[in-house]
Formats: C-alpha cells, sequence, structure tokens
C-alpha cells in the first residue's frame, strides 16, 4: 500500500493513541474516496434493469434536472482537474504516487455516470431517486473526515511547501461544495411525468417523510376525511396484487392435477334412488397427486418484496451492534452520526415491504365466487376477516424468526469477547426465565377464558334488563336484578385480579430480567478469577449488549405461537381455494334448435352437496320453446328449485348436455336484496331509463309502497333486507328481473310471499300471456294452481324426474300425478293470505304516517352503530369533540382509582428508577476502583451491594405494579358500579329515546376498555416515562453541559408527538370504519352468489370488493407511514441525546472519570426505545381515556324520582281501600311535546270495577303510566286513599299496585325467580298462584318444577303461558289495585277467557283498572270511562252509556255489542 499512496496506510499513533485523531491520508485517498463509487457500480446493474421495466412516461427537462445536470458536470471536471494536475507534475519531473492517478479518475468516471443517470432517470419518469440520494449521501459522508484533516493540515503548515498542496485544496474544497449542493438537490422531486399510466407518488425517503408531513398537518388542524388520503399505487391495488397472486395459484393448481383420464360411470335408470355412498364416489372419482400450496402461490408473489425487507431487517441489525463497540471507543464520535438516519430506514422499508404482502387474502377470498358447498356464509367471512388479519399481524414480526436467533448470536459472541464463559452464567438464567414466562402466559389465557364467560353472561342479562326496562320498572324488581349484575360483576373482577397478579408478576420479570443477567454474569466473572477486573469498558459494553438481548429473547417465543396459528389458517385458505368450482361450461350458450330456448338432453346432476337431499334430477329431456310461458309444479322437494338452478349452471353435472340461449334473469326463492337503495337493487348496475323503471315499479306494484317509505326508492334497505316485509322483497327482487330486459326469465316461485290480490296483479301484468314479459321465455316454478290455466306448458316433477308434461287440459284428461297435485293444493288456494305487507297500508285503520315511523325505525336500527340518519352528519364532528379529551376526565379516573393510591404509584415509580439508577452508579462506582496487582478489592462488598440495589428495583416494580393493578380494578368496579346505579334509576323517556344498542355498548365496549385496556397502557407509560426521566438526570448529573440542549430537543419532541398523536388516532379511526363495508358487502356477495352468476355480474362484484379493500389500505398505509415517521423523528431526537451525551463526555474526558461517561452513554442509548413507547403509549391512553368519559356522560344522566323517601313512607297496610282520585291532572311524555292527557278530574271508589276505553292514541295506556309515575304530572295530581302519590318514594308506590301489562315480558332464569325474584314468598304461595292460574299443571309436568328454566325472553313458553305467568306475579301480590292493560293480538281466545274469570274470582274486593280492546270483557263492569284525545268524554254505567248513544255506543255497534 505505501508504494501505491507514498505513506502508510494505518497508524495508530495518528488515529487511536492521541488527543486529537486523524486518519491517514492514504486511507482517506482510497477507502474513503473509494466507498460512494464502489456502492453505485455494485448497484447499478440491478438498477438499470429496473429502470428498463419501469414504465413511467417521460419528465419533462426542468430547471432542477438542468441544475443538477451543471454541478455533476462541474463535478466531473473538478475531478479531472486533479488527474491532470497529477500528469502537470509528472512532466515537471516531480512523480506523485499512483494513487493520485487512480482516485480522481474513478472519481471522475463515477460522477460523470452520477449524472448520465440522472437524465436517464427522468426519461424513464422516475421523479425521485433513491439510489443517487444514497450516493450523495455517501460522497458527503466520506468527505467529512478529510475536510477536517485538511483544515487541520493547511492551519498547522502555513508554509513555502503548502503551495504544492494549494491546488488540490482547492479542487478539494469545491468538490465538497459541490456535492453538498447536489445532495441537497436530489431531495425534491420533479414533476409527474407525462403519458403516466402510474400514479406515480414518487417518494423520496430521504426527505424522511416529508410527504407524510402535509397529511400530518392536516390531521392537526382539522379531523381527516376520505379526500385526505393518497391514492393507491396502481402496483399495490388489490386488482393488480390479486392478478398476479391468482395467476400463481392456478399455475400451483395445473402444477397439482395430472390430465384426466375421463373417469367412467356407472349409468343407472331413472327410477332407481342413487345411495349417498354411490354418489360420493362418482364425484370424489378425480384423484388429485399432491395438494396444491397456498404457501408456495404467495411466495413466489410475495417473497421478493419481503426479501427485500428482510435484507434491510439484516442491515438494522448488524448497525444496532455498532453502538456498544463505540461505547468502547467512546471518543469516535461522528461515527455516532451514520447510525441514526440509517436504521429508522430500514424500518421503514421493512414495514412497506411488508405492507404490500399484506392486502393479499382479503382479495384472494372475493376471487373464488363459488364452492360454497361445505362452508357456510360465516366461515367464508370468518376466512376473511380472522385468518387474513392474522397474517397482517404475523408480516410485521415474521422476519424476527431468523432475525432473533441472529440478535442472540451476535450479542452471545460479542459478550463472549468481553468476559470470556462466565457470559454463560447470563445466558442460562436468561433460557430458566422463557419456561416461567411461557406458564405466565398459559395461565394467564386461561383466565381470559373464565372472564369472557363471565362478562358474556354479564352483557346478556343487561340485554334483557334494557329489553324489559319497564316492566322492571312497573314491578319496582329493580334492587334485585341490580344485585344479579353486581354478582357477576364481582366474579368477572376477581378473575381480573388473579390475572393482574399473574401481569405484574411478569412485568417483574421482564423488567428485572436484564438485572439478573448482569448481576450472575459479571458475579460469576469476578468470582472466577482474582485476575479478572471489571473496568468501565467491560461493564458498560457488556450491558447495553445484555440490553439488546432483550428483546428477540420475548419475542421469539411469540412470534412462533403466532407462526402456528398462521399456519392453521393457511391451511384454512388453502382449503377453501381448493374447493372444486362450478364448471363454466356446463351449460351451452351456443346457438341451439331455432325457436327454442331451453333445452335439456338426458341430463343428470348431483343435488348441491350442501343439503345432502337423495334428489337427483335424472333423465330429464325437455325443450322449451322461445317466447312461452312454462309452469313447474310438483310436491315439496321433489327438484323444482334444483331444475331452476341446473340451467343456472349452479349445479355439478354428471351427464347429458344444458343449452340456454340468450341472456338469463332469475328470481329466487328466497329474494336476495343488497344493503343498497331500493332504486340501485332494481337497477342492479344497469344504466337508468327512467321509463322503463317507472313501468318495473308498476307492474310489480311497488308504487304504493314507495309512497310509504321513508326515503321512496333512496330508501336505504338494510342487510338482507331487513326494513322491508318479505312481500316487499319479493317484488323488488321480481322488479330487478323486470327492469334487465333479458331473454329468459327463471321464476323460482316468486308468488309465495305476497299476498293474493297482489299475486294476481303480479300474474296479470308481468308474467301472465298479457304481463310485460310476453314474448319473452319464462320458467315459473308455483304453488299457486289459480294461475296454471292460463300457461302454455305444464311440467310436472316427481323425485327428481319429469313425470308427465303438457298444456293444463292435457294434464287433467291423464288423470295421473298432475290432478292428484290438484286436489292437494285446491284445498288451501282459499286461505293462502301469508302475510300482510304494506300495500294495504292505506286501507290500514292508521293513517300511512305511522308505518312510515316503523319502517323509519328499522332503517336507523339496522344502519351501522345505530346512530339515526339525521345524525350523521354531526358524527364525525362529534367525534373530534370528544377526541380532544380534557384533562378532567384524567382526573376523574383517577378520582375512581383513588387520588392517594395514585399519588402512591407514582410514588413508587420513582423509587424504582431512584433504586436503577443507584445500582448503575455504584456500578460505575464500581469499575472505577483502582487495580492493585492486577486485581481490584472488597468485589465481595461489591457485589452484595450492587444485588442488593438491584433486587429492591425489582420489588418496587412488583408493588407498582400490583397497586396500579389493583388501583385500575378499584375504578372499574366504582364506574361500573355507578353506570349500573344511573340506568336503573334513569326515567322511562331516556330508554325510549336511546337505542338499546347504544347503552348496551357502554356496557361491554367501554368497560372492557377500564377494565382490561388502560390499566396496561398506563403502566407501560409510567415506566417509559420514568426510564426517559431517569436518563436525562444521569446525563445531566455525570455531563452538566448537557442541560443546554435539552431544551430545544424536549420541545422537538413535543410537536412530534402532537402531531403524531392526533393523525394516528383520526387514521385509526377512518381505517376501521372503511373495514366494516368490506366484510358486509363480502358477505352479502357470498349469499348472493347464484344471483350474481345468473345476471353475469360476477366481475362487477369482485370489481367493488376489490374497490372497498383499497379503500381501507388508503388508510392502512398511512397508518403505517404514521408509525415510521414517528420512529424516525423520534430516534433522531434519541440519537441526537446519544451524541450529545458522548460529544460532551469526549469533550470534559479530563475531568469525568471512565465509569461516569460509562454510565452516561450507556442510559443515552436505551433512550430511543422508551422515547418512541411514551408517544405510543400517550396516542393508546388518550384513545382509550374516551371510555371513562363516556360511562361518565351515562353515569350523569338525570334520574327520576328517589326509590324511597325516608319518614314519607305510607302506612304498611295501604291502600286499604283502593280509593283513586285524578285532580285536575294533566301530563306529556317529555319536555317539549303536547299534553297527552288535559285536565283529567275523576273519582274511584274503592272496589270498583272500571273499564277504560277509546280509539288509538286517546291516552289508554298514559293513564296506567301516570299511576306508576312512568310519566310525571305536568299539573295536577293523583291521590289513592287519600294520599298524594308525587309525595312518596317510587318503590313505595310500585310495589303496592299491581299491573299486568300488554306485552308479557320474562326473563331468563328460572321461573320462580321471574315470579318472585326478591324470595318474599314460601312455595305454597307460589303453587297456590299457580293453579289459580291455571299453569299448575304445565310446571308439574316439568322435571325441575318452579326451577324450570326460561330462555331468554321466555322464548320456550308460549305467548299465551307466559301471559299467564304475568297473571301469576299478580295473583302474588295481590293488592288492593289491579291495572290490566289488555293484550291485544297476542293471545288467543281461550287464555283469555282464563284471566277474566280469574280475576273476577279472585280479585272481588279490589279495585281494577281494565284497559279493553275487546269490548265484550268490560260489558259488566262497574262503570266504563272513554277517553277521547286525552280528556273524558263519557264516564258511566255501560246501560247509560249505550242509552246514550255517544262514542261508546258507537264503538259497541262496531263490535256487535249493541
Amino acid at each position: 500500500m505505501e508504494a501505491f499512496c507514498g505513506s502508510r496506510f494505518w497508524d495508530s499513533n495518528l488515529t487511536i493513541h492521541t488527543d486529537n485523531p486523524d486518519l491517514t491520508p492514504c486511507f482517506q485517498n482510497t477507502i474513503l474516496a473509494w466507498i460512494p463509487s464502489i456502492y453505485l457500480w455494485s448497484v447499478l446493474p440491478f438498477y438499470l434493469v429496473y429502470l428498463k421495466r419501469s414504465k413511467r412516461g417521460y419528465i419533462v427537462l426542468s430547471v432542477l434536472s438542468r441544475f443538477k445536470t451543471l454541478f455533476g458536470v462541474l463535478l466531473w471536471c473538478v475531478s479531472w482537474a486533479d488527474l491532470f494536475y497529477s500528469f502537470h507534475e509528472l512532466l515537471q519531473s516531480r512523480t506523485p504516487p499512483p494513487v493520485y492517478f487512480v482516485t480522481p479518475l474513478v472519481v471522475g468516471i463515477t460522477v460523470l455516470l452520477a449524472t448520465l443517470l440522472i437524465q436517464y432517470e427522468r426519461l424513464r419518469g422516475i421523479q425521485s431517486s433513491g439510489v443517487l440520494i444514497i450516493f450523495w449521501f455517501l460522497s458527503v459522508l466520506c468527505a467529512v473526515g478529510p475536510l477536517r484533516s485538511k483544515i487541520m493540515t493547511t492551519a498547522a503548515q502555513l508554509d513555502v511547501s503548502g503551495s504544492v498542496k494549494k491546488f488540490r485544496f482547492t479542487t478539494f474544497y469545491i468538490y465538497f461544495a459541490l456535492i453538498i449542493i447536489e445532495l441537497i438537490l436530489s431531495c425534491f422531486k420533479e414533476k409527474p411525468p407525462f403519458f403516466s399510466p402510474v400514479n406515480t407518488d414518487a417518494v423520496s425517503i430521504f426527505a424522511l417523510f416529508g410527504f407524510y408531513r402535509l397529511m400530518a398537518i392536516q390531521g392537526y388542524k382539522r379531523p381527516l376525511e376520505e379526500k385526505d388520503l393518497w391514492s393507491l399505487n396502481k402496483d399495490d391495488t388489490s386488482k393488480a396484487i390479486v392478478q398476479q397472486l391468482s395467476k400463481e395459484w392456478d399455475r400451483e393448481k395445473a402444477q397439482c392435477t395430472k390430465p384426466q383420464r375421463a373417469p367412467t360411470k356407472p349409468s343407472w335408470s331413472p327410477g332407481e334412488q342413487v345411495g349417498y355412498e354411490e354418489a360420493e364416489v362418482l364425484i370424489s372419482d378425480k384423484k388429485h397427486d399432491r395438494k396444491p400450496s397456498f404457501l408456495k402461490a404467495l411466495l413466489r408473489t410475495f417473497g421478493p418484496y419481503f426479501l427485500i425487507g428482510s435484507c434491510f431487517k439484516l442491515m438494522q441489525d448488524l448497525l444496532s451492534f455498532v453502538n456498544p463497540q463505540l461505547l468502547r471507543l467512546v471518543h469516535s464520535v461522528s461515527s455516532f452520526l451514520c447510525a441514526i438516519p440509517l436504521e429508522a430506514l430500514v424500518w421503514h422499508r421493512v414495514f412497506v415491504s411488508e405492507m404490500q404482502s399484506c392486502s393479499l387474502p382479503c382479495q384472494s377470498l372475493a376471487i373464488t365466487n363459488s364452492a360454497k358447498r361445505s362452508s357456510t356464509v360465516g366461515e367464508i367471512v370468518n376466512l376473511m376477516s380472522v385468518d387474513a388479519q392474522r397474517f397482517m399481524d404475523l408480516m410485521t414480526f415474521l422476519n424476527m424468526l431468523w432475525s432473533a436467533p441472529l440478535q442472540i448470536f451476535l450479542a452471545l459472541y460479542f459478550l463472549w469477547q468481553t468476559l470470556g464463559p462466565s457470559v454463560l452464567a447470563g445466558v442460562a438464567v436468561m433460557v430458566l426465565l422463557i419456561p416461567f414466562n411461557s406458564a405466565i402466559a398459559i395461565k394467564t389465557r386461561a383466565f381470559q377464558v373464565e372472564q369472557m364467560r363471565y362478562k358474556d353472561s354479564r352483557i346478556k342479562l343487561m340485554n334483557e334488563i334494557l329489553g324489559g326496562i319497564k316492566v322492571l320498572k312497573l314491578y319496582a324488581w329493580e334492587p334485585s336484578f341490580s344485585e344479579k349484575v353486581l354478582e357477576i360483576r364481582k366474579n368477572e373482577l376477581r378473575v381480573l385480579r388473579k390475572a393482574a397478579y399473574l401481569n405484574s408478576v411478569s412485568t417483574f420479570a421482564w423488567i428485572s430480567a436484564p438485572f439478573l443477567v448482569a448481576l450472575t454474569t459479571f458475579a460469576v466473572y469476578v468470582s472466577v478469577d482474582e485476575e479478572n477486573v471489571l473496568d468501565a469498558e467491560k461493564a458498560f459494553v457488556s450491558l447495553s449488549l445484555f440490553n439488546i438481548l432483550k428483546f428477540p429473547l420475548n419475542m421469539l417465543p411469540q412470534v412462533i405461537s403466532n407462526l402456528a396459528q398462521t399456519s392453521v389458517s393457511l391451511k384454512r385458505i388453502q382449503q377453501f381455494l381448493s374447493h372444486d368450482e362450478l364448471d363454466p361450461n356446463c351449460v351451452e350458450t351456443k346457438v341451439i334448435a331455432p325457436g327454442k330456448d331451453v333445452v335439456f338432453l338426458n341430463y343428470a346432476n348431483a343435488a348441491d352437496m350442501l343439503f345432502w337431499t337423495a334428489c337427483f334430477l335424472h333423465s330429464i329431456n325437455m325443450l322449451v320453446p322461445s317466447g312461452s310461458l312454462v309452469a313447474i309444479v310438483g310436491h315439496v322437494g321433489c327438484g323444482k328449485s334444483s331444475l331452476v338452478s341446473a340451467l343456472l349452471g349452479e349445479m355439478e353435472k354428471l351427464e347429458g348436455e344444458v343449452a340456454v340461449k340468450g341472456s338469463v334473469a332469475y328470481v329466487p326463492q328466497q329474494a336476495w336484496i343488497q344493503n343498497a337503495t331500493l332504486k340501485d337493487n332494481i337497477l342492479f348496475g344497469q344504466a337508468l331509463n327512467e321509463e322503463k323503471y317507472q313501468n318495473a315499479l308498476e307492474v310489480c306494484a311497488l308504487k304504493t309502497d314507495l309512497e310509504v317509505l321513508p326515503g321512496g326508492d333512496q330508501t336505504e334497505i338494510g342487510e338482507k333486507g331487513i326494513n322491508l316485509s318479505g312481500g316487499q322483497r319479493q317484488r323488488v327482487s321480481l322488479a330487478r328481473a323486470v327492469y334487465s330486459s333479458a331473454e329468459i326469465f327463471l321464476l323460482d316461485d316468486p308468488l309465495s310471499a305476497v299476498d293474493s290480490h297482489v299475486a294476481k296483479h303480479i300474474f296479470d301484468k308481468v308474467i301472465g300471456p298479457e304481463g310485460v314479459l310476453k314474448g319473452k321465455t319464462r320458467i315459473l316454478v308455483t304453488h299457486s294452481i289459480s294461475f296454471l290455466p292460463q300457461v302454455d306448458h305444464i311440467i310436472v316433477l316427481v323425485d327428481g324426474q319429469i313425470s308427465e308434461m303438457g298444456s293444463y287440459q292435457e294434464l287433467l284428461k291423464q288423470n295421473k300425478a298432475f290432478a292428484e297435485f290438484l286436489r292437494n293444493y285446491a284445498l288451501d288456494e282459499n286461505i293462502e293470505e301469508d302475510e300482510p305487507t304494506s300495500t294495504h297500508c292505506h286501507n290500514m285503520p292508521f293513517p300511512p304516517n305511522d308505518s312510515f315511523v316503523v319502517t323509519r325505525q328499522l332503517s336507523v336500527v339496522s344502519s351501522e352503530g345505530g346512530e339515526s340518519p339525521s345524525r350523521v352528519g354531526c358524527a364525525n364532528q362529534l367525534w373530534c369533540v370528544i377526541l380532544q379529551v380534557k384533562l378532567t376526565v384524567f382526573w376523574q379516573y383517577m378520582k375512581a382509582v383513588g387520588p392517594v393510591i395514585s399519588l402512591v404509584i407514582c410514588f413508587l415509580y420513582c423509587c424504582q428508577n431512584a433504586a436503577a439508577i443507584g445500582a448503575n452508579v455504584w456500578l460505575s462506582d464500581w469499575t472505577n476502583e483502582p487495580v492493585v496487582n492486577g486485581t481490584q478489592h472488597n468485589t465481595g462488598m461489591r457485589i452484595g451491594v450492587y444485588a442488593a440495589l438491584g433486587l429492591l428495583q425489582g420489588l418496587l416494580v412488583l408493588v407498582s405494579s400490583f397497586t396500579l393493578a389493583m388501583g385500575g380494578i378499584s375504578a372499574a368496579r366504582t364506574l361500573h358500579a355507578a353506570l349500573l346505579e344511573n340506568k336503573f334509576h334513569t326515567p322511562q323517556s331516556f330508554y325510549d329515546t336511546t337505542p338499546t344498542g347504544r347503552i348496551i355498548n357502554r356496557f361491554s365496549k367501554d368497560i372492557y376498555v377500564i377494565d382490561e385496556v388502560i390499566p396496561p397502557t398506563i403502566l407501560m407509560f409510567l415506566g417509559t416515562f420514568f426510564t426517559s426521566l431517569s436518563t436525562m438526570i444521569v446525563i445531566i448529573a455525570s455531563t452538566p453541559l448537557f442541560a443546554v440542549v435539552i431544551v430545544p430537543l424536549a420541545i422537538l419532541y413535543f410537536f412530534v408527538q402532537r402531531f403524531y398523536v392526533a393523525t394516528s388516532r383520526q387514521l385509526k379511526r377512518l381505517e376501521s370504519v372503511s373495514r366494516s363495508p368490506i366484510y358486509s358487502h363480502f358477505s352479502e356477495t357470498v349469499s348472493g352468489a347464484s344471483v350474481i352468476r345468473a345476471y353475469r355480474r360476477v366481475k362487477a362484484f369482485v370489481d367493488i370488493s376489490d374497490l372497498k379493500v383499497d379503500e381501507n389500505q388508503k388508510s392502512y398505509y398511512p397508518g403505517i407511514v404514521s408509525n415510521r415517521w414517528l420512529g424516525i423523528r423520534v430516534e433522531f431526537v434519541g440519537n441526537c441525546i446519544v451524541l450529545f451525551a458522548a460529544l460532551f463526555a469526549v469533550i470534559g474526558r479530563n475531568s469525568l472519570n471512565a465509569g461516569l461517561v460509562g454510565l452516561s452513554v450507556s442510559y443515552a442509548l436505551q433512550v430511543t426505545l422508551s422515547l418512541n413507547w411514551m408517544v405510543r403509549m400517550t396516542s393508546e391512553l388518550e384513545t382509550n381515556i374516551v371510555a371513562v368519559e363516556r360511562i361518565k356522560e351515562y353515569s350523569e344522566t338525570e334520574t327520576e324520582a328517589p326509590w324511597i323517601i325516608e319518614g314519607k313512607s305510607p302506612p304498611e297496610n295501604w291502600p286499604s281501600k283502593g280509593e283513586l282520585e285524578f285532580v285536575n291532572y294533566s301530563v306529556r311524555y317529555r319536555k317539549g311535546l303536547d299534553l297527552v292527557l288535559k285536565g283529567l278530574n275523576l273519582q274511584v271508589h274503592g272496589g270498583e270495577k272500571i273499564g277504560i276505553v277509546g280509539r288509538t292514541g286517546a291516552g289508554k295506556s298514559s293513564m296506567t303510566l301516570c299511576l306508576f309515575r312512568i310519566l310525571e304530572a305536568a299539573k295536577g295530581e293523583i291521590k289513592i286513599d287519600g294520599v298524594k302519590i308525587s309525595e312518596i318514594g317510587l318503590h313505595d308506590l310500585r310495589s303496592r299496585l299491581t299491573i299486568i301489562p300488554q306485552d308479557p315480558v320474562l326473563f331468563s332464569g328460572t321461573l320462580r325467580m321471574n315470579l318472585d325474584p326478591f324470595n318474599k314468598y314460601s312455595d305454597e304461595e307460589i303453587w297456590k298462584a299457580l293453579e289459580l292460574s291455571h299453569l299448575k299443571r304445565f310446571v308439574s309436568s316439568q322435571p325441575s318444577m318452579l326451577d324450570y328454566e326460561c330462555s331468554e325472553g321466555g322464548e320456550n313458553l308460549s305467548v299465551g303461558q307466559r301471559q299467564l305467568v304475568c297473571l301469576a306475579r299478580a295473583l302474588l301480590r295481590k293488592t288492593r289495585i289491579l291495572i290490566l292493560d289488555e293484550a291485544t293480538a297476542a293471545i288467543d281466545l281461550e287464555t283469555d277467557d282464563l284471566i277474566q274469570m280469574t280475576i273476577r274470582t279472585q280479585f272481588v274486593d279490589c279495585t281494577v283498572l281494565t284497559i279493553a280492546h275487546r269490548l265484550n270483557t268490560i260489558m259488566d263492569y262497574t262503570r266504563v270511562l272513554v277517553l277521547d284525545s286525552g280528556t273524558i268524554a263519557e264516564f258511566d254505567t255501560p246501560a247509560n252509556l249505550i242509552a246514550a248513544k255517544g262514542i261508546f255506543y258507537s264503538m259497541a255497534k262496531d263490535a256487535g255489542l249493541a
């Protein structure tokens, strides 16, 4: 080398053993000068191939491009000026060393290449070049060293000989200036290319995600919306990715299936029933050699991307080991800088490449729109949501599979170098901790399962309580149910507490692990050999290596368990994708016999495997002439629908031919309705033709329905058509077919779901000989006999075979199966009213706006999340208001935890960090212990104190996480109890206006967050916060100069954190909002697959699905970027801290001792991680603490009057007479609404029987609600036995009245609990009540008698029995006043008579108020009260009222009683 350079290549005295280190000129001129060139030349071939393939159009020559080229050329000139100067010297006979010829030549050619590359990239449409940015960055980096030494040399050698160097120095300074300019210029991006087929969102990575900054600023200023997100690159869209993947998958399948020999099939005669096994054999005759592997397809598609990420990950792993090595040479500071951006960038690259492999499985499922045979819709959707999600979760950490072992190996290798074999002691401790941690994990999982069980039962109970809240209030049963909920809650919290104990133990293990490892290692190291001296270098280098070890050791088990789960998911997806698909060619669509549209020739097919019926279609021969109307009839299950499916190609064809000429429209038996507007459902992707559309509505009798629906044809229909009646759904499905103008119509029993008069209308206007479809080929499956005479041909199916064909008259004459069919069905024809649909609305007693309300409510409930339509607009603003989380919420949470405990927790954290600092300070003091005769003294004492301090820290961690867990659980208990308490005291009007779903959400989702999400988040937050704090303290204590830098760094950090939190939270929201449509659309698509295929809309639906996934990815990608953006910013702050800590340590090296420097730098090295996590945890905390606010809000809604008022309780036997008096009484439902009852004045004597009648909406039910004070008086009062009911407690009032409500409500639990939740009555009394209510026989026939379990809502009892249970409740209470809200339609006459009879005998001396719907029940009552729009119209005995010929008379006349 010396001959080549003319001086030494390396000189330790110059570089290491000196106060003023420098590199030799030879090293500068060779290695440093060549690094950028080596990089560029090695990358070039790959880059050129990439550019050749990249088709992005070209970019017009811009000012930026001209400057880049100009400076490139100048650089080339400068480099070659050096070269010519060397030749000039040669001519002057001063022979320079060869390096002065080689280096300028190499550098010159390289910069010329870079300049040409700038232009080539422009022509290939590259807006900003990562390759060149790295090249310029490396050039600047490698020139910093020479620049410094040249400046120092110039200062030292201002002598005559310098004139020789002057030229080279000058060219070098110019060169340095030029490469800096080039670096700056290359950070700007060019304008987008012309004629670009690609959406080029070029990202100059080295602008360190500048492009994300704009979004962050936007998100900080205002809520982000869909339109603020970037569109995806074309290569990243689902369409492109899926295409690639399905190509690879098809290739994989093709490789696995050998050419099939046609399987021979035994033919069977039409009469034979083919057994299950035989058919099974026929179908599974195709043998596969090996199963196609989805994993291979995935690897071929995404492998390359992933490998890129892996390469970067490898670089990052290696870089992470640079720091401990640098700590050894803490003098060489500048190299800290190089580790800064690279590490973060590397991570970014890893994430991006993973993100591209993520959007995959969602798609791959949408591809195969068949194969629903063995998978239910739910299973398929699960594949998409759960299994695909597992892939996404695994992707992030998949690289850890090889990276963790590598990191462990490298760390151990360096540790071995530092401390020798004593490292093994530390490793042994680590290995022992792994089973300990996994045991804890297994136990925690068991607790989780148990806790979920309690949680489910609590939510189920809450659901029932909220559903029957009115009944609970009427019976004053709230305390009993409140106790039940709290009992479950107690168990739930008990399990949570156990889990929390376990968690704090595992936290203890996780925090103490590095310390224990260090302790054992150092103890063994010093004890093994007297000569082993623990100095600063050894101690702190090994500490930082142990810290590196912590992460992979913890991650590895997690990754492996994730991998196991994902492999299961992979198998499931693979199995699903390997299903046989429907053969698209089983139905011929070529031209067939002229004038015939549908042909079956000797057709045999297997039934759908989903419902294995033995029914096959076999030996079917039929021709359908063009334009004819053919009816297919037969008994249930004889294969009518299968025949239609066969025409659509939905069945497996075994032999024969099917041919269908022309386009097909299909109306399935159960209408399939999309979650879209009514209009979109009818148009089904076709262009709108107004006249044709109106005509379709007209003939399908939908016009009247549109008047009733809240938004006309723009009404949003819920999933599966939830807010339409069955008949409406069927008619919409039919209108879709009519509008499609197909040539062949396959109608699978469309008339069964509609009323008979509507069916007639539809047949006449649509299907029949005079209908809209005349002249088209129509195949109609039907049970309606009345229409058969009008069809052209009838096909009669018996057991999958055609038994006869012909016209109506012909078949009647044959008197075979068809005639028998007629006889069977003719009887039912008259009673074929399936269900009233809204077509009747205008003749119904209530005006159309009532039904409007019903539909409206339905559409509200069906829209996601239960937000009412009018509020959707404000929902977004609402979000943003909530998200500015106020400090008060944190204060509320602290109050729930307990302010004292909160302070104790913080104090414990301080102590634990103090102990940790103490241990490390002690260690640094130990390392400064003077070495005498090659050994250190009092090592025993040193180890003892170090161990004591460390264990104290561990103990404090344990105690603090215990305390925190306890605090969290007590907060959860307090908040839940307050919420529950308030909800039981909330007035009924709240429940009438708030969707149950929203209240349940508070009890499930928000309570879950408070139970399980907030405490661990706070734990992490406090941990990272105090770690960061102690780092600052240690650095400032050892190098006070550092205090100057800390303020600007803190400000920078704060800004980054605020920006990140604001935007990332909104991105999360957008991501979750855009996720649910994917699943709902997908499940809809799967369930409507046959319709979609029939209308040939498969591609459109796959495209819509892709589009929805892309929408979701659009918010998912910035989410990842925001993570990386934060990562880089925080790494930068962290690395600045490291840099300054090291820098000030080096500057003050004369006054500091080695131990303190080591301490300060090793602390600085950990800071990045804790800063990073601190931001994340802040974000998590702010997102989740909203739950506390929401629960608070619902715990503070207004409450009704107190249940019991001390000192105001009525006497024990009240009401003894049962007298009622209304004095000038008025009431309204809620503030701001009209009065429902106006100025009532009436008196009822004890023991009277009063009937209350009136038209709908007259205020009958309101009267009963007033007696129970469910509604509070607007003015006036009610007295019972002279006591004003407004002055006593609600429970005192409600428990002394008895009501039999209109809708019988039962709760899940035993029958005894439903009758007597407070266990007040004996068994005899309960049996007596059951006997009187005619239930004794039923109950005693049950094996569990009174402990008979009622299911939710009493589903396992008939409606009549439920009503009798309510009667039994009333009989048990037996108070002086009974209110009977008579059940209307729900109940059969027999039960009704039983109830009336019991009431007449058992409640003889009670006052009975009956709200009557059937007048015959009250004709023998003492008096009748007639209400009319909230006022008393008539009040007298029934006989007098009939004589008076008023309202009551007319009602009695209508009922046929007068």
